[in-house]
């Protein structure tokens, strides 16, 4: 039996979170973690190979080797593009 290790796997909109405690076998990359968490089932817009990922909000790439008491974070696409909101935002300020 191979060794087993825990991880938690977490995901969240503005009105639903979840963390996702469980085992698995030492050595699976993150995103064997994403699909032996099932995650998929409660957040189905979730597509696991484009999923930007990170752990303890470091990006990491979906081929990362987990390690035991690693928080999985799985990251939303962003609705918009943080530094052209700045820009939108000092052109507003001038403006005034």
């Amino acid at each position: 039996m191979s060794e087993m290790i825990e991880i938690e796997v977490v995901y969240g909109l503005p009105n639903k979170q979840i963390l996702l405690s469980l085992p698995v076998p030492a050595g699976s990359t993150l995103e064997q973690c994403i699909k032996l968490s099932g995650i998929t089932t409660h957040f189905p817009q979730i597509i696991i190979s484009e999923a930007k990922v990170g752990v303890f909000s470091r990006p990491e790439k979906l081929s990362t080797v987990a390690k035991a008491g690693d928080r999985i974070e799985i990251y939303r696409p962003l609705i918009a593009d943080p530094k052209e909101m700045r820009k939108l935002r000092a052109a507003k300020m001038a403006n005034k």
